[in-house]
């Protein structure tokens, strides 16, 4: 075996490793319990008390960062963009095998992946990168700043639901207008 063979072994073994072990890491776990929660309330807030379920992963000084749908400066203009163009429309899913996370000294930790707008059960047409902000404050984490980039279509079949229902969506949506 050569010595670029080794190289590139190592390499892939180091690379399994580390996504290996943030699984096990108790922060990894706590972000992606956070990131389910928030996005089960995106994905069912037709229901006004899941949008305001949703709305409290938010700290009100949220900043949000969209490719296709500009920024806003406040949770309150975050949430609208996901009342008009999310609601009822098209539903988010994880990537989960994308899912990243990092602390953030004495402050939070930042999560990153990628995510798939759906607007049926069987299909899921976009797809798109997203970075987010953790903060925990007394206990409680709120995002205070949310990028979703690198949107574009890709038909893919959609998740296997489990637990609660997926929304109705309609056929018109656009999974760029919001994140």
């Amino acid at each position: 075996m050569n010595i670029r063979a080794i190289t590139i072994i190592a390499g892939c073994l180091a690379a399994f490793t580390s996504a290996s072990s943030s699984a096990a890491d108790p922060l990894y776990q706590k972000i992606l319990a956070l990131d389910t929660a928030m996005f089960d309330a995106f994905n069912h807030c037709t229901d006004p008390a899941e949008l305001e379920k949703h709305a409290a992963f938010f700290a009100e000084d949220l900043e949000s960062y969209h490719d296709n749908g500009g920024a806003t400066w406040t949770r309150d203009a975050y949430m609208k963009g996901v009342r008009d163009n999310v609601c009822g429309k098209f539903h988010r899913e994880l990537d989960v095998a994308s899912f990243r996370v990092w602390p953030i000294k004495d402050f939070g930790a930042i999560s990153q992946g990628t995510h798939r707008f759906c607007h049926s059960a069987t299909t899921c047409e976009g797809v798109g990168q997203f970075t987010m902000i953790w903060r925990e404050k007394d206990g409680r984490w709120q995002v205070t700043r949310v990028m979703s980039y690198d949107h574009r279509e890709d038909h893919v079949p959609a998740k296997a639901t489990t637990g609660r229902a997926r929304p109705p969506v309609s056929s018109n949506a656009d999974p760029r207008a919001a994140s």
